[in-house]
């Protein structure tokens, strides 16, 4: 689904990506661990074309993304779900829904989907989106982006300033969307809620893939956790 090859990202002149390569496989769930600044979201950046990486390759179903601009990428089916979760403050969920729909040839996401699946956000359908708690933020967009109907999601910290109940609810959407078949892409500072629902981990460090290994074999090595990612 999507390979990224010994790519090199740059803000200006500071190198911050040295390298880095990853795989995310159909229908699988893989977590970009990392300490804050490790270069974690660089690397979701330089995937959806938003800090283009200087060297190396991308590889979206095979296809060469690496020089393409940003809404063209996501009309290929990566959708991105950032970790401020940017959804319309003014807007009610329910516009917020409609503005992000996009038809496609397989299966469609739409409203009524949505509410289906998260029957939260249509008992809230009516609301507008600065009324919402964190947690329903987090929630809506996820189910905005979806409404792109994508093949691969990237998910930036989507536990990020939520109370552990709402975590283990963000948890179990992650859980529902791969049920789906929906590729992820997880970057997560909450390791213990990534490794539990990837199939797969890789650890940045200052730019660079320091570890690669199942989410099993990483989340069972107390010792490598705490050297890797100082827990």
């Amino acid at each position: 689904m999507l390979s990224v090859e010994a790519i090199n990202t740059f803000y200006e002149e500071a190198h911050i990506l040295h390298n880095v390569s990853l795989r995310v496989e159909k229908g699988e769930t893989v977590c970009l661990l990392g300490r804050n600044g490790a270069g974690k979201t660089t690397t979701l950046r330089s995937v959806m074309g938003l800090t283009p990486a200087r060297e190396g390759q991308i590889l979206f179903k095979g296809e060469d993304i690496t020089k393409l601009a940003t809404n063209v990428i996501a009309r290929k089916g990566i959708g991105w779900v950032p970790d401020n979760r940017r959804i319309f403050p003014t807007l009610t969920v329910q516009r917020n829904l409609e503005m992000a729909r996009r038809t496609t040839t397989h299966k469609e996401w739409d409203v009524e989907e949505v509410y289906r699946r998260f029957p939260t956000l249509e008992e809230l359908k009516k609301h507008k989106g600065e009324y919402l708690s964190g947690g329903e933020q987090q929630m809506l967009a996820i189910a905005r982006t979806l409404m792109g109907n994508p093949d691969l999601l990237l998910l930036d910290e989507p536990s990020q300033g939520l109370a552990p109940k709402i975590v283990k609810e963000v948890m179990n959407i992650i859980v529902e969307l791969k049920k789906m078949g929906i590729s992820l892409l997880v970057v997560e500072q909450n390791s213990a809620m990534a490794l539990a629902v990837s199939d797969r981990s890789y650890v940045l460090d200052d730019g660079r893939i320091v570890h690669e290994s199942t989410a099993r074999e990483l989340d069972e090595n107390t010792e490598l956790k705490k050297e890797l990612l100082g827990i």
